[in-house]
């Protein structure tokens, strides 16, 4: 495994996902569907094939 390919590809990935993710909560709060308070908030991470399950919580303040 060539770890230099290997990091770029997660960064790569890792960054889509924030971007990504971003934009939907932004187009959320835009849309009413979000108000006010806090947002409570649970990324999932798997992996076709492979026994991973990793879960990060947190919070988003919206005030």
């Amino acid at each position: 495994m060539d770890e230099d390919v290997f990091n770029m590809s997660i960064r790569k990935f890792l960054k889509q996902v924030g971007v990504t993710s971003q934009r939907a909560l932004e187009m959320a709060v835009r849309d009413g569907k979000i108000k006010g308070g806090n947002l409570r908030v649970r990324m999932t991470l798997t992996a076709e094939g492979v026994d991973l399950h990793h879960v990060v919580d947190g919070e988003i303040r919206l005030d």
